[in-house]
C-alpha cells in the first residue's frame, strides 16, 4: 500500500515536484487535470459528443505527469456531474453522455491509466462539489475549518432536480450505465471504482442514494455480475460516517479484490450528523483498517482528502493534506511488515 495524491493542473509543474518532496509517486487526476477542461466539459456541451477525453488530451497529462516521476493511477470523475447527471436521472440524452464515458475508457486503456473512479450522487445542478455538506466551515481542533453534515439542515433544503424520485428508478438507472460500459471497461483493461455517497444518507433533496451501505455495494457488484473490472473506491471517511464494521465490509469486498484504492479522511460522528476532522482524531482505527487492508490482499494507492484548513494554508498551501499524508505515511510504513496487526 503506498500514499498518492491528486494532480491539480491549476498549481502547475511545481506542486507535481512537491508531491515527489514528501515521498508520493502516484497521482490520480480528476475532469480538472484535462488540457482544455472548461471548454470540454461545459454545462452547454454536456450531454453533446465530444464532451470526453481524447487520447492525445490523456497522454499529454500523463507524460508531464511521468516527467515529474509520478504515475497516474487513475482518473476520478473524469467529466463533471453535468456531463452524467442524465444518465443518473434517466433523461433524454444519457446515451450520448454514456457514448462520452465509453470514448473516455476506451481511450485510458490506449493511455495505459487502469483505474475510472467514478460517483452516483444526483445534487442540485449548480453544484460541482460531489460530497455534499450543510456547510464547508466549522471550527475544528484549534478553529482549524472543517465541513460538516447535518441532517435535520439538509432536510430544509428544495428538491434538488425538480421532482422526487424513486430509488427503484435510481437502480434502474445505474445497472443501465454498468451495463452498458462495462464491455468496454473489460476490453480497455480498465477497473471501475464506485466512491460511496457523500453523505451516506438514504435521500437527498429528492434523490435517493443507493450507496450508503454495505448491501448497497453489494448490489452494484451482482448487478455486474461480479466483472472483474467492476470494484470499489473504498472511502474510509464515508464508511465512517455509515456507523458500520469497516473490518467487516474490507473482507467482504476485499476478498473478492473488489476495492480498487482507497480515501483517507478523517470523520467524528455518524449519520445523521458528522464533521471531519484530522485523521489522528477520527472515530475510525486507522491501524487496525490498514491491517485489514493488508489482510485481504490489498496492495493499492490511498488518497487522503478533506483534510481541514488550516492558518497559513493559503501562504504555503497544502498543510492539511501533507500532515494527513505523513500521518498514513508513518502508519503505512509499520502496517506493510505487519507491524502490531494481528
Amino acid at each position: 500500500m503506498r500514499v498518492c495524491a491528486y494532480e491539480l493542473p491549476d498549481a502547475g509543474q511545481d506542486y507535481l515536484r512537491f508531491l515527489k518532496q514528501f515521498g508520493i509517486d502516484d497521482v490520480v487526476l480528476s475532469s480538472r487535470s484535462h488540457p482544455d477542461a472548461a471548454q470540454r466539459f461545459s454545462a452547454e456541451n454536456a450531454d453533446s459528443a465530444g464532451a470526453h477525453w481524447d487520447v492525445e488530451d490523456l497522454e499529454l497529462v500523463r507524460d508531464r505527469c511521468v516527467k515529474a516521476g509520478l504515475k497516474v493511477v487513475a482518473i476520478e470523475n473524469p467529466v463533471p456531474a453535468c456531463c452524467y447527471d442524465k444518465i443518473m436521472l434517466g433523461q433524454p440524452g444519457r446515451d450520448q453522455q454514456i457514448e462520452n464515458i465509453i470514448v473516455t475508457i476506451r481511450n485510458m486503456g490506449r493511455a495505459d491509466i487502469p483505474v475510472y473512479g467514478y460517483s452516483w450522487m444526483g445534487n442540485p445542478p449548480d453544484v460541482a462539489r460531489f460530497s455534499w455538506r450543510t456547510s464547508l466551515s466549522v471550527p475544528g481542533r484549534a478553529g482549524a475549518q472543517v465541513s460538516c453534515f447535518d441532517v435535520d439542515v439538509a432536510r430544509k433544503e428544495a428538491l434538488f432536480r425538480g421532482r422526487e424520485y424513486s430509488r427503484e428508478e435510481m437502480w434502474d438507472n445505474y445497472a443501465y450505465f454498468i451495463k452498458a460500459i462495462l464491455p468496454d471497461a473489460e476490453a480497455a483493461g480498465v477497473r471501475l471504482a464506485l466512491h460511496p455517497d457523500d453523505p451516506p444518507v438514504d435521500s437527498l433533496g429528492g434523490v435517493p442514494r443507493l450507496f450508503n451501505s454495505p448491501e448497497g455495494f453489494q448490489r452494484a457488484m451482482d448487478i455486474a455480475g461480479n466483472s472483474p473490472a467492476s470494484g470499489l473506491n473504498f472511502c474510509l471517511g464515508n464508511w465512517t460516517a455509515m456507523g458500520t464494521d469497516i473490518s467487516a465490509a474490507i473482507r467482504q469486498f476485499g476478498q473478492r479484490d473488489q476495492i480498487v484504492y482507497g480515501h483517507v479522511q478523517g470523520v467524528q460522528g455518524t449519520v445523521p450528523k458528522f464533521q471531519e476532522s484530522f485523521l489522528e482524531e477520527a472515530d475510525c482505527d486507522f491501524h487496525t483498517v490498514l491491517c485489514t487492508l493488508r489482510e485481504v490482499g490489498f496492495d493499492g494507492v490511498l488518497l487522503p482528502g478533506h483534510s481541514p484548513h488550516t492558518l497559513y494554508e493559503n501562504e504555503v498551501g497544502g498543510l492539511g493534506f501533507v500532515y494527513a499524508v505523513g500521518y498514513v505515511k508513518g502508519l503505512l510504513n509499520t502496517v506493510n511488515e505487519g507491524v502490531g496487526c494481528t
